[in-house]
């Protein structure tokens, strides 16, 4: 079986192809939010009761954010474990920095905490999206993942350029790349004169590197970046050794505190 969610809402025309393309390798069953949850990142909702709605036969809704989805799937809705999680396709890239907010990434990052073998897929766009060729590209990403499996612990963010299947240069294994942030909030004044904001403001740029997942796709390359759920930056370790000399005895109070 493959679970797959999102975070663009189970009525997304994403899942629904996505869906329909890996039913050749397995059952496929959807378990994704009701709504969109774009940015909703690796949240869980704990302060609610959650719902779920069988919309028809192996498709399921969630009021909660895909961690949730993929977590009430697993632990609690389906009847076996899934043998392969797939969180997408999304509507836009999750490239660089960007995969730290991302519902999409996130639903694939619960998986794999759970010990499930899991990509998320999303497409780089803004519109005219081209989910037929993101679809054919999960369904051979997925028959490499059971044919050879993968490390425990890793998870793979996938984006694929929004051009025609012949368009695509290849694939290539990336690195996260560099997002440069300009001007994300954006200021307003409603009728009555109070400022409201909203977040997300401005057209992305990234700096341009070489072997980063925005290079590849800018050259309309598939990139396959692999995520570990391990964030330790053993790097740091001999830097931070001086933290272990920290001492915690008592002192002598300053003469303002007695």
């Amino acid at each position: 079986m493959i679970l797959i969610t999102n975070d663009d809402g189970v009525y997304s025309p994403g899942i629904q192809i996505l869906a329909k393309r890996l039913k050749e390798l397995d059952q496929v069953v959807i378990v994704a939010p009701d709504r969109e949850r774009s940015a909703a990142g690796h949240s869980m909702t704990l302060h609610r009761p959650l719902l779920i709605e069988e919309l028809k036969e192996d498709v399921y809704s969630v009021n909660g954010t895909p961690t949730d989805c993929v977590n009430i799937a697993v632990k609690g809705l389906l009847k076996e474990v899934p043998k392969l999680v797939v969180s997408g396709i999304n509507k836009g890239p999750n490239l660089g920095d960007d995969v730290t907010y991302s519902g999409t990434v996130a639903g694939a990052i619960e998986a794999r905490i759970l010990g499930i073998p899991s990509f998320a897929i999303s497409l780089s766009a803004r519109s005219n999206f081209l989910f037929s060729t993101a679809a054919d590209v999960a369904v051979r990403i997925a028959r490499m993942i059971r044919e050879e499996g993968m490390n425990s612990g890793t998870l793979l963010n996938v984006n694929v350029p929004n051009v025609e299947l012949s368009g695509i240069r290849g694939t290539t294994i990336t690195r996260l790349g560099k997002r440069i942030y300009h001007q994300m909030t954006v200021e307003r004044v409603d009728p009555r004169g109070k400022k409201y904001y909203w977040i997300g403001g401005g057209e992305p740029e990234w700096e341009c590197e070489e072997g980063t997942d925005f290079d590849a796709v800018g050259k309309n390359i598939v990139s396959i970046t692999p995520l570990h759920l391990d964030l330790t930056d053993y790097a740091s370790f001999d830097q931070l050794k001086v933290a272990e000399r920290l001492e915690y005895q008592p002192t002598t109070p300053h003469e303002g505190q007695r």
